[in-house]
């Protein structure tokens, strides 16, 4: 239904932003809404998720964001909730690259993510995800400059999925480095 919110952020709680789109404040659930900042103008991509007793909107800092938060969602037993938790714990290319490796341990070190449910994520989702070769290139970038000033590839990982891949290369690198010295 809704595809994207265009609009200021004029709230960011521990979950979800508010985004201010002609006077009218959207809430949407967020893997990490502690990478936008008050007053940002900014395009948050959605998903409106309904059922019976509810219709929530969750947001995302870039299609591709989005994009896995469907598939994931479509995995037996995984739902919104569960989704949104996978993404704010990793980078997108480090979930990809988990899934395609059929890594059981990096899935299982994700909050509420054992062993069946690691499995089923294989199951469902190998080989069907893919990241868009601009964002891997940017990204391979990124880490390559990060790998370059001594971080270590763990913390690399950490900080690059909540980098906007829309900001330039040094735009990246230092949203990083704060990243990286918090």
């Amino acid at each position: 239904m809704y595809d994207y919110f265009r609009g200021n952020i004029t709230r960011q709680i521990a979950n979800y932003i508010v985004v201010d789109v002609c006077g009218v404040g959207y809430k949407l659930y967020t893997p990490n809404p502690y990478v936008y900042k008050d007053l940002e103008n900014v395009t948050v991509y959605a998903y409106n998720h309904v059922r019976e007793d509810e219709n929530t909107l969750y947001g995302f800092k870039t299609e591709s964001e989005r994009d896995l938060f469907l598939r994931l969602i479509d995995v037996k037993g995984l739902g919104p909730k569960m989704a949104i938790t996978i993404l704010a714990s990793c980078s997108v290319n480090g979930l990809v690259d988990a899934i395609d490796r059929e890594n059981i341990l990096y899935l299982k070190k994700i909050p509420k993510v054992g062993e069946k449910l690691a499995r089923q994520i294989i199951l469902d989702l190998k080989g069907k995800l893919t990241t868009t070769e601009e964002e891997q290139t940017t990204s391979d970038e990124l880490t390559l400059a990060l790998e370059s000033l001594g971080y270590k590839t763990n913390d690399i990982k950490n900080v690059i999925g909540k980098v906007d891949n829309e900001l330039s290369i040094e735009n990246q690198i230092k949203e990083a480095l704060k990243l990286l010295l918090k």
